[in-house]
């Protein structure tokens, strides 16, 4: 076992989750002080990252002994607790009650997440007083799905490179570069997304920077998935190792574009103008969405096969 390695990763998942384990604090001292905590303090993305980073933890932690007595089904063991403690994380955090001074209304996080997704953070309580019943009968658990696909991945993505340098061997050595990499820049992705929501500003038709961030933002998200599933599937024949992991970040990028669908009420936003950006017919896609979806998984393809190349194929 490469302790080393583990040791840093561990420090590495420690010091990523800090902050949001500070607002965890933050949120459920003012809930068990207060019963709910005022809008103007509330985190934005306690949601899902909060329960991420309390999964993340303990599971890494945890990891050493699961390998120790879970033997070849170590990963799938952590990983299944990782992602089952995120959802009960999840769930406690979603029962806290948000109160807004402006309206003098009590709301549930998940409402208030729904309306700060919707809305840009400095009109969302005011949108939330004209349209709150509206907003109320659009709530679904359903609009979180991106949220938990984000989650998701991270949970299992970074226990696989955690594990992966507890059992580090050299023909797995490159997807494991490969799968830290992607996942990475998926998180620093998430983290910049949070500071900046991409400079949307609630219009559909967004900005070219915007249009690229988000771009590259589920670009990155479908990689990130297929680099997982490469790292699982490197040793397999071709077909396994490099179609496989392509077609789950496209499906995984596509699951993505499904949660934007749900939480924008059947639309999506707009990347620009004209006949590429416009959506076709009846499909809420346009074209440069379909050239998103299918680059993700195009992109894992190539990356998985220049890391291969020139390595013998296995059984």
């Amino acid at each position: 076992m490469k302790r080393t390695p583990y040791l840093i990763s561990l420090g590495i998942i420690l010091a990523l989750s800090s902050y949001p384990l500070w607002m965890g604090v933050k949120v459920l001292a003012a809930h068990f002080r207060d019963g709910y905590i005022v809008a103007a303090d509330y985190p934005k993305y306690i949601i899902p990252y909060t329960p991420l980073a309390l999964a993340l933890i303990i599971c890494a932690a945890l990891l050493p002994l699961f390998i120790k007595y879970g033997k070849r089904f170590a990963l799938l063991i952590v990983s299944l607790l990782g992602v089952g403690l995120f959802f009960l994380a999840e769930t406690g955090f979603e029962r806290v009650t948000v109160f807004s001074m402006k309206t003098a209304e009590g709301i549930d996080i998940g409402s208030w997440q729904l309306a700060l997704c919707a809305f840009p953070p400095q009109v969302a309580e005011t949108i939330w007083r004209t349209l709150g019943e509206e907003l109320a009968a659009r709530y679904t658990p359903a609009f979180k799905i991106h949220f938990y696909l984000i989650a998701i991945l991270i949970i299992l993505a970074v226990l696989g490179v955690v594990y992966g340098f507890l059992k580090l061997t050299k023909d797995r050595r490159k997807p494991l570069i490969l799968q830290t990499v992607a996942v990475s820049v998926f998180i620093a992705l998430c983290v910049f997304a949070c500071f900046t929501a991409f400079y949307r500003t609630g219009e559909l038709l967004i900005s070219p920077i915007s249009a690229l961030l988000m771009s590259l933002f589920f670009i990155t998200f479908g990689v990130t998935a297929g680099a997982y599933a490469g790292a699982l599937l490197y040793t397999r024949k071709p077909v396994w190792a490099r179609l496989l992991p392509a077609f789950i970040a496209i499906a995984t990028t596509t699951a993505m574009y499904i949660g934007e669908l749900i939480l924008l009420g059947g639309t999506l936003y707009r990347f620009g103008s004209g006949f590429f950006f416009a959506q076709m017919g009846a499909c809420p896609l346009a074209l440069v969405d379909f050239a998103v979806i299918v680059l993700s998984g195009a992109l894992t393809y190539s990356l998985l096969f220049l890391i291969r190349k020139k390595e013998p194929t296995h059984a």
